[in-house]
């Protein structure tokens, strides 16, 4: 069992820096997050979209957001939970939740702060018979672990920045890749299409576009994917591994029967701290909503500073929160307990 002082639900660019806050307070964080590297939607689906709505930063790629603050929170230490969904939640004590994953991880803290951006995303799958009997058995909507595919033949179908970055990626590590795209144009960044082309004419991947993967050829595992043309043209391209990259749906899923107050979708919360109406649980990000809710990264950056404040004060209620800049105490490693923002 894991135990911590916040749990965070959702690893994306306003959890990441929810850690952040928490840890000047010196409390412990640990996330859970059901896609398999921190950063939400920033890593999985536009890594290298730019945003010019970060202060400090003109423009600032998102995959390089997400870098800046797992620098930027490496020195608190959190901890991680990656490709588990959030599923049960009960109360355990007074001020204690205990919540189990999708993969029966236990994590237990007082705080829980729900940060899922739009909530728990679902892969899109394409429209192919029998898809489902492949899962994991050659079939996979998401690129955890990239060495998974060393040395094998792999489709991948997509025409966006996730289908085409690991199309790139892989080209040195797979001993066959094929991009299948439905159009003869890419929606991902220039400088990717580029490549993506400069691969083909190279030899290095096989390029097939105006087509879709239409079915799944094997019996226990994937053997193979017929693609079809737009002129009717219908083959079959043997692999070991199919990955079709179509992009996540958002659904709040489990989070949905917490006993929250839902609207449309999202949970409704209290502006003065984020606290959602059940002690010890917070929501902050796009996953929740209130008059004047703007879904900005910046606007989920000042919830989660609130809401970590309101969190010490119900985490320790007979301690005196004093709080002071970083500018006048550093933020090196965890602050000593002579300088701590914390005083009891």
């Amino acid at each position: 069992m894991i135990s911590t002082d916040i749990l965070i639900i959702g690893a994306g660019p306003v959890g990441l820096f929810t850690v952040f806050e928490a840890g000047l307070l010196k409390l412990r964080c640990h996330l859970v997050d059901s896609l398999g590297q921190p950063g939400g939607q920033l890593t999985e689906i536009y890594p290298k979209k730019p945003i010019y709505d970060i202060p400090g930063y003109p423009s600032v790629l998102a995959g390089e957001l997400v870098d800046n603050l797992m620098e930027q929170i490496k020195p608190f230490n959190p901890g991680f939970t990656l490709g588990e969904r959030a599923e049960h939640l009960e109360k355990v004590g007074e001020k204690r939740y205990r919540l189990i994953t999708s993969r029966g991880t236990v994590i237990e803290a007082p705080v829980i702060c729900i940060a899922g951006g739009l909530g728990c995303f679902e892969p899109r799958k394409p429209p192919i018979p029998n898809i489902e009997k492949f899962e994991d058995r050659g079939v996979a909507y998401v690129i955890r672990d990239p060495e998974v595919y060393r040395d094998k033949r792999v489709l991948l179908a997509g025409g966006g920045d996730s289908a085409l970055d690991w199309t790139i990626f892989l080209a040195d590590v797979a001993s066959e890749v094929t991009l299948v795209h439905r159009r003869d144009s890419f929606r991902g960044a220039l400088d990717s299409v580029e490549k993506v082309h400069e691969l083909a004419q190279s030899g290095r991947v096989n390029l097939i576009t105006n087509a879709q993967a239409v079915g799944i050829v094997g019996t226990d595992r994937v053997q193979g994917v017929s693609v079809k043309h737009k002129t009717g043209e219908e083959v079959v391209v043997a692999v070991d591994d199919f990955v079709p990259l179509f992009g996540l749906s958002p659904k709040l899923g489990p989070i949905a029967d917490w006993n929250l107050t839902i609207d449309k979708n999202a949970i409704e919360v209290d502006t003065r701290d984020y606290s959602t109406g059940v002690p010890g649980i917070y929501a902050i990000g796009d996953i929740n909503t209130y008059p004047g809710k703007l879904k900005l990264i910046l606007c989920g950056f000042h919830e989660g500073t609130m809401a970590v404040q309101s969190a010490f004060s119900y985490i320790y209620p007979d301690k005196k929160l004093s709080f002071k800049y970083t500018t006048v105490n550093g933020v090196e490693g965890l602050p000593k307990e002579e300088e701590a923002s914390v005083t009891a």
